[in-house]
């Protein structure tokens, strides 16, 4: 499965950084990255592309517990999940569709 299609890179480029400020829980997710092997959820609100063509990204993210944070989009496709033995990657909701709000649990 592809992370980043044509459709996540427009919605990153409509919005950028600070785009949502204020709109905390019913801000809208661009995109959810999660682990489908354990523990791992990055609910992307907001990206800005760097000038070496990575995106910074910005969600409500939870590994332990849930908190707003920045992720490179470059630590989310390095990533790999050592399951027996083999070395998976992480994986985008394909139908993951609203608010934080509406996709946290």
């Amino acid at each position: 499965m592809k992370l980043i299609t044509s459709e996540v890179l427009k919605n990153f480029e409509k919005y950028p950084m600070r785009s949502q400020d204020g709109k905390g829980m019913d801000a809208k997710v661009l995109v959810k990255f999660f682990n489908p092997y354990g523990r791992g959820t990055w609910l992307i609100t907001e990206a800005e592309k760097q000038e070496d063509g990575d995106w910074l990204l910005f969600g409500y993210m939870h590994i332990y517990e849930w908190e707003w944070g920045y992720i490179m989009l470059s630590e989310i496709t390095d990533t790999k999940i050592n399951v027996y033995g083999a070395k998976l990657p992480l994986e985008r909701d394909m139908y993951a569709k609203g608010t934080v709000r509406e996709l946290a649990d």
